[in-house]
């Protein structure tokens, strides 16, 4: 294997010999908030392109007025240090900006997925508490709608095609097909006036409003690198999501050990593609943490539409591309058929499922630059482990730990007893990005946090002789698809409600190129599949769970397989599926 080192390895990190040229064995961390991180950014880059938006360009310092001015309005609304601030928004401006007004008044961002059904907001509102949440405009009724009892007092409203080049909106004012399905896709459509408050008594905010009360006045007490900065959900193996604490110091750490990972990053020079959603920790951190402390352009694309990055490709050419190997594969295609260039995407870095090698050859022709996989959790916000952007990669492994990331490999049952190198066993990791703990559950913080600082990841691994990692199973039983987690605990629960539905087990079964389809074996009460239909069962699905985690098929059978003591054998399940049994 070629070693192209950064010419010294860790005393204690053996495979800090496999770094390449120019990262650090070691690194010195940030020692402020994301406050601070963006503040220094704007100083520094003011006058360059921080954010594009189907065109629509706006400086670091535009950027850094729009943080304040929000920051004002959410003051306004009663937003105050300690505070949960819900973000329930697709990639755009106003997400950055939302994101970092809460930050700035010391309180706790709470990121959700836009696409999230009633029943699953409703859970983490419930859980989180938040007073105030910035929403897209398509789903603010879905928002406005939920329980009194969540505690939500408050509700900024986005309009995303404000925030597009005024050609553009113009265009999307066309009475044609094409622009009002464009328009349909961005925009909530007509509504009637609404009224200053909701029955409730819930004050509803236009985004433009919240921005009127003019800049921050006052200079705030700025956050500690150790308070809570983001709360992100997390599938878990119990069913509901669990809410994922990231502190100040753990993003900005992540940040900095991805920054150092990267050898010829050239800062204010980058043009980064935000096609990962940001609420996401995956999207988050190298989206938008990380971009933004490199001063780069972080072109923004509010959901992966392969037409739009080409379209953005031809005039802000990319040159970092972190996204999932099916995204990977249908931009190299759609490029290659339509004889679009690549070159100059010298950085990609693949997570959340498998990278094929066909996959990573292919990107690699087609850009000139290098594909790596990654492995990462949303406890480690998120990112952990990685291969070298170099000739010392291994493809086929997750890599090797970040700078300043240890690592072990341990007996699941018992954790205190270490497996012999090439063993497999169940990863723990520990570094400065893993995470202080979920909120609002003690129990589980203390099963998942060990002593020691040490994160109990689920993942079953080994490591080979040259340090490096592959992941083997999962002890947790979820499922990703498409990048995102899905818990089988979570969607047997939903379909367990419908009628003539006896028991559920559900399971992932791996998808050619990568990933895995959500499907769901069912027996039905009366013990002949007769009162299941699954078409029926799949649209009670659609109503309660998000798209991404409703079963791809339903399979009807009498039993499911289950151990001496009772316990359904999900594996058995699963192969039983996958042999179409």
């Amino acid at each position: 294997m070629s070693n192209r080192s950064a010419g010294h390895q860790h005393p204690d990190r053996p495979w800090t010999r496999h770094y390449s040229l120019g990262v650090p064995a070691d690194l010195k961390l940030p020692t402020g908030s994301l406050v601070d991180l963006i503040d220094a950014s704007v100083r520094r880059y003011g006058s360059k392109t921080a954010l594009e938006f189907f065109g629509a360009r706006t400086s670091y310092r535009e950027l850094g007025s729009a943080i304040s001015k929000a920051a004002a309005g959410l003051k306004k609304l009663g937003v105050r240090a300690g505070d949960r601030v819900a973000l329930v928004l697709p990639n755009c401006p106003q997400h950055i900006i939302a994101f970092h007004a809460v930050l700035r008044l010391g309180a706790v961002v709470v990121e959700h997925n836009p696409l999230y059904t009633d029943r699953e907001l409703r859970h983490q509102f419930e859980d989180h508490g938040a007073t105030v949440a910035v929403v897209w405009d398509k789903v603010a009724d879905k928002v406005r709608q939920l329980p009194s009892d969540v505690g939500l007092t408050g509700i900024v409203s986005v309009e995303l095609i404000p925030a597009m080049p005024l050609l553009q909106r113009l265009a999307l004012r066309l009475p044609v097909p094409a622009a009002r399905k464009a328009r349909a896709a961005l925009a909530a459509g007509k509504h009637r006036p609404r009224p200053a408050s909701a029955p409730d008594g819930r004050q509803l905010l236009p985004w433009k409003e919240l921005l009127a009360a003019g800049e921050l006045k006052k200079r705030h007490p700025r956050p500690a690198a150790s308070d809570l900065a983001v709360i992100q959900y997390t599938s878990g193996t119990t069913g509901q999501p669990k809410g994922a604490m990231l502190t100040h110091a753990n993003l900005q750490a992540n940040a900095a050990q991805g920054r150092a990972w990267v050898p010829g990053l050239k800062e204010g020079r980058e043009t980064v593609y935000a096609v990962l959603p940001m609420f996401h920790a995956y999207g988050l951190t190298l989206c938008m943490t990380f971009a933004l402390s490199i001063g780069a352009k972080l072109v923004l694309f509010p959901k992966f539409d392969v037409d739009l990055v080409l379209k953005a490709h031809r005039k802000s050419p990319a040159t970092f591309l972190p996204a999932v190997p099916p995204i990977y594969d249908r931009i190299a295609a759609a490029a290659a058929e339509r004889g679009i260039a690549l070159e100059g995407i010298r950085f990609s870095i693949s997570g959340a499922m498998n990278l094929p090698t066909a996959t990573v050859e292919t990107w690699e022709n087609a850009t000139g630059g290098y594909l790596i996989e990654g492995y990462g959790l949303t406890e480690t916000s998120p990112i952990a482990l990685g291969n070298p952007f170099g000739p010392s990669r291994k493809p086929g492994t997750v890599g090797v730990p970040f700078p300043l990331t240890d690592i072990r490999v341990v007996d699941p049952r018992n954790v205190l007893l270490d497996r012999a190198p090439g063993e497999e066993g169940e990863l723990l990791i520990r570094g400065p990005q893993v995470f202080a703990g979920y909120w609002n559950r003690p129990q589980e913080t203390e099963e998942a946090l060990l002593e020691g600082g040490w994160f109990r990841t689920g993942d079953i691994v080994s490591v080979d002789k040259d340090d490096f990692v592959t992941v083997r199973d999962r002890i947790k039983e979820l499922i990703i698809t498409g990048g995102f987690n899905v818990s089988p605990t979570e969607v047997e629960d939903v379909l367990s409600e419908y009628p003539g539905v006896l028991e559920v087990c559900v399971v992932g079964l791996p998808r050619p190129g990568g990933g895995e389809d959500v499907v769901a074996a069912v027996v039905p009460a009366a013990g002949s599949g007769a009162d299941v239909d699954p078409q029926s069962l799949l649209a009670f699905a659609r109503e309660n769970l998000a798209a991404y985690k409703v079963p791809r098929r339903v399979a009807v059978v009498d039993q499911l397989p289950r151990s001496l003591i009772g316990k359904v054998l999900r594996r058995e399940v699963r192969n039983s599926l996958a042999a179409g049994r």
